[in-house]
């Protein structure tokens, strides 16, 4: 089944309401240029405001299903397109998560999956505000395919695409928000986006199947200092791991790709790496450390 996929990469401003309808007329002009399966950035809705443990922005939640995804459920309806939909969800007071939902091509909520690896870094506590997932890995059955997804940190983790894979999904959906501190990029810069991009293009070459990642753009520096560059490339990579579409650095752009989801089946049975694994001697996988 030929589908195309398409990735709604921008920068975000300060105001909430302002991000939505950016969103939401991108994920529209993705329809009018084919998209099937559509797929926001990570936390589209503000500027990525973990750069500071700050209480005042724990108003930015919200539920999930609520206001953001119930206007995503009536684009997705009308257009009959997929939405993967990234947002931060309050959950219960004191208790909140960074939750993608997942909605059919007929505006029906399928799901949510609740980021499971919460990072702590400079410019990136997360830990402050999120609570670790506890919806599991999982995929969803829509109309244009089997998806699964995986929010930003996950990328790192191969056990993360693994167990989402070994539940059938075609394509995995990575929204993220990543980016460079300015003091850092000339000296690291060039080798943290290439490790970025080979560990995602690797999911996808050890599971056989496609991945989507989708990140912002622009400068941001929401509590001063020297914020953070987001450096964009939003890609597709095939069932091999080869660059199938990739968008610029620093420009607004909607990424379409088109995939074949009948490559996943074909590309599994010349490289049977799934047929291969040693089920009986990965012990010690689920411990911290093997001391």
């Amino acid at each position: 089944m030929k589908v195309t996929l398409g990735l709604l990469q921008h920068a975000c401003s300060a105001d909430p309401e302002a991000n939505l309808a950016t969103t939401l007329s991108l994920a529209g002009r993705a329809a009018d240029a084919g998209a099937q399966i559509v797929c926001t950035q990570e936390l589209f809705r503000s500027e990525y405001f973990c750069q500071s443990e700050d209480h005042a922005h724990f108003a930015l939640a919200e539920p999930v299903p609520g206001p953001s995804v119930e206007a995503f459920q009536a684009l997705a309806k009308a257009r009959e397109i997929v939405m993967i939909v990234s947002l931060f969800e309050k959950r219960a007071p004191g208790l909140y998560h960074n939750t993608a939902a997942i909605i059919d091509a007929d505006g029906s909520f399928l799901g949510a999956y609740r980021k499971m690896h919460i990072p702590d870094d400079p410019q990136f506590y997360e830990k402050f505000y999120f609570t670790p997932g506890d919806l599991g890995f999982r995929a969803w059955q829509t109309r244009y395919g089997r998806v699964g997804v995986l929010i930003c940190w996950d990328q790192w983790y191969p056990e993360a695409a693994r167990l989402t894979a070994l539940q059938g999904a075609e394509i995995l959906f990575y929204p993220t928000a990543i980016g460079w501190l300015p003091s850092e990029k000339a000296t690291h810069g060039e080798r943290q986006h290439g490790a970025w991009e080979t560990i995602q293009r690797s999911h996808a070459v050890a599971n056989g199947c496609f991945v989507a990642s989708v990140n912002r753009i622009g400068h941001e520096a929401p509590a001063g200092g020297e914020g953070i560059e987001f450096w964009g490339q939003s890609f597709v990579a095939g069932t091999s791991g080869e660059m199938i579409a990739k968008a610029s650095a620093d420009r607004e752009e909607i990424l379409l790709a088109e995939v074949e989801t009948r490559d996943v089946d074909v590309t599994r049975t010349y490289w049977p790496f799934l047929r291969d694994r040693r089920i009986d001697a990965y012990e010690g996988i689920e411990k911290r450390f093997l001391d």
